[in-house]
This record gives structure tokens, sequence and C-alpha cells, in this order.
């Protein structure tokens, strides 16, 4: 597939990809802070003050909490790997993720999560549909990837659910 004129197909679905993919990275993200802030709030201790301890943020705090912080990280990383992407085959990226919807409980958020990586689950596999059929084997292995990584995060999700 030549490098300048991907079909038009392909990159709006990267764009979807970028979109979904920022929207989540933020969503884990905040829903990670709402649980330490929680949590610390009810110990009396205050994230800033463990991490002052050099805790850090690479050691497990709660269950999800740890988890939903490398997540996130690992689905900033994805939305970087499609920009890339994308401004090869000579797209623009999107800066406007999805929206975003943390839930107010950790049923929900959990819940929620799950669904989404099951949405991200169906588009990556059309993405990997598409850059197979034209050719495009940068495209549909970096996906491969991706959609490797949603379908762990998707059973993580289904597991804290207890319904593995």
């Amino acid at each position: 597939m030549s490098e300048e004129a991907p079909p038009a197909e392909l990159p709006e679905l990267l764009n979807q990809a970028i979109a979904r993919e920022l929207q989540v990275s933020i969503q884990y993200m905040f829903q990670h802070a709402i649980g330490t802030g929680q949590a610390g709030a009810a110990s009396g201790k205050t994230q800033a003050a463990r991490q002052s301890k050099f805790l850090g943020s690479h050691f497990p705090y709660w269950l999800p909490g740890d988890r939903l912080k490398k997540i996130a990280i690992t689905e900033m990383r994805h939305a970087e790997s499609i920009a890339e992407r994308l401004v090869a085959l000579g797209g623009e990226p999107t800066t406007q993720p999805d929206t975003i919807e943390l839930g107010t409980t950790t049923l929900e958020m959990l819940t929620r999560d799950r669904q989404l990586e099951r949405e991200a689950i169906e588009l990556y596999g059309k993405v990997i549909q598409v850059a197979e059929a034209v050719g495009d084997e940068v495209t549909e292995k970096l996906f491969q990837r991706i959609l490797s990584d949603e379908e762990g995060h998707h059973r993580l999700f289904s597991d804290l659910l207890g319904e593995a």
C-alpha cells in the first residue's frame, strides 16, 4: 500500500481509535485518582504524603486502582502509536477524546470500562480487516498488538467484576 494514499476509511478508523484511546486513558487515570483519593481521605493519608515517602506510583495501592493507572498509561501509548501511524499515512490525528464517563461506584466504573474494552476489540478487529484488505501490513501488525492488550484489559475487568 502506498503511504501517501490510504483509502478514506482507514484514516477515519484510526481517528476513531485515537479518540477512544484518549477517552479511556483519561477515564482510567481519573478513576484511579478517585479511588486513591477516597482511600487516602478515609485513612487520613493523602496520595501526596505517600508519594513524598517514595512509595511512588509504581507500587500497588488498591485493587483495582493500581491496575487502572497502568492500563491508562498503556492506552496513552496506544494513542501515540496510532497517531504516529496516521501521520505516516498522511492523516491528521484528532485531539478530541470520546465522551468520558467516570461512573459513581466501583461496579459502575468497571462495568463501563469493560464495555469500552469490548467496543475497542470490535473496532480494532475492523481496522485489522481494512488494513489487511488494502495491504497495509504496518497498520495491521500495530493493531494486532494493540488488540492483544485490549483483550487483556477486557479479561481483567471481567475478572474484577467476577465474570471471568
